[in-house]
């Protein structure tokens, strides 16, 4: 037996403590106490089960499975070949005579053609006589005139915006802004751009450094205290919560989980042994009270009466069946062959048809004797002469 095997939990750990190890036994044999009735009643449940499928389930099932096939199934598919399929067909044919056929013809016999040489040679011919000559001479008027005056025309728009746009201007960078231009960036180089230089370096710089370094510090100021914070905040947490939590989690509720679920293992599997010696037992007080009875009743009584009605009732009233069945099929043949000779013979006398030969056994050979080639005799007591002419 290997329930000593399976005395402790499948990951117990040494050093639990002796209150650990006095209160498991208690905690057994309370939920071995509390789970026997139902692993019991699970096993009963069971074997009703396993029972109710092999007696009652399967044979019912196969019961319905063989009516639906008499009854639906085979009806189904005798009306599916005999009268859906021809029907189906039927209706195939009567679908495509009345809507695809006419289409099928419309489209191929009067669509078509009449498209085809209605629009589509008329626009073939039309492209080919009148467009493409039309086309080849617009091709030759574009080349041969409008392309060389339109060069034209455009060097003389060309031209002309050249005069008007581009020599002023020209001629106003090259003799009025250039000789201007060293005194210009002089007075704009002393009046603007060195005043803003200065006020940029001596002024703007430094106090845009002083800027940057007070924010840089209250930013830093800001993170120091935000991670002290921060700190005692988790510091808090982790001494007023976690650890606590933890603690009991570690010492309280793993062991307890532990004995618990190893405790429900340990009953219920003690609890199927017993369950199981239960149902051995009353299966045997079963088998005393009811199964032993009826075996030496069907062996000492059922089966020697049935052996006697088998021998002395039922074979001989088969036989006499048999030779009765086999008497009465004698019979029927008998009157069916005397039926049909009376017919044969009434069918001749009223047609007059030929006469069959009767058979008879094969006579002696007739011997035929030598003499005139033309009319030669057989006599039957003659022995055969040989087959040579008389010629030779």
């Amino acid at each position: 037996m290997e329930y000593g095997k399976h005395q402790a939990p499948a990951r117990y750990e040494g050093g639990d403590g002796c209150l650990t190890t006095l209160v498991r036994i208690p905690v057994r044999i309370v939920v071995l106490v509390l789970v026997l009735p139902v692993r019991m009643v699970w096993d009963a449940l069971v074997a009703g089960a396993r029972a109710a499928d092999r007696i009652l389930l399967r044979p019912l099932g196969r019961a319905l499975a063989w009516l639906f096939e008499v009854l639906v199934a085979i009806p189904a598919r005798w009306l599916y070949a005999q009268v859906l399929t021809p029907l189906g067909h039927g209706l195939r044919w009567l679908a495509m005579a009345v809507f695809v056929w006419p289409w099928v013809a419309l489209w191929r016999y009067v669509v078509v053609p009449g498209v085809r040489y209605g629009i589509v040679v008329p626009l073939v011919l039309l492209y080919e006589q009148v467009l493409t000559p039309v086309g080849h001479g617009l091709r030759w008027v574009w080349r041969a005139l409008v392309l060389p005056a339109g060069r034209g025309f455009a060097t003389a728009v060309r031209w002309l915006l050249t005069v008007v746009c581009v020599m002023p201007v020209v001629l106003l960078w090259r003799y009025v802004l250039k000789p201007l231009g060293p005194a210009v960036a002089w007075l704009v180089g002393h009046l603007i751009v060195l005043p803003l230089v200065w006020t940029y370096r001596e002024l703007l710089t430094p106090l845009g450094h002083g800027i940057a370094w007070l924010l840089g510090l209250l930013v830093r100021g800001i993170e120091a205290g935000c991670r002290g914070l921060w700190a005692a905040v988790r510091w808090l947490v982790t001494v007023l919560l976690v650890s606590p939590v933890v603690w009991v989690y570690r010492r309280i509720l793993t062991p307890v989980g532990r004995e618990t679920a190893a405790a429900f293992g340990v009953a219920w599997r003690v609890a199927g042994f017993i369950s199981r010696a239960v149902g051995r037992a009353l299966a045997r007080l079963a088998w005393r009270l009811v199964g032993a009875p009826v075996a030496w009743a069907y062996r000492t009584v059922c089966t020697p009466v049935g052996h006697f009605l088998r021998d002395a009732v039922f074979a001989p009233a088969g036989r006499a069946a048999l030779a009765v069945g086999r008497t009465a099929r004698q019979t029927l043949r008998t009157a069916r062959e005397t039926v049909r000779q009376a017919r044969s013979d009434a069918w001749r006398a009223l047609v007059g048809g030929v006469r069959e030969r009767e058979p008879r056994e094969p006579g002696s050979l007739s011997a035929r004797t030598l003499g005139d080639t033309q009319q030669a005799t057989t006599v039957p007591s003659a022995a055969p002469g040989p087959e040579i002419s008389l010629r030779k």
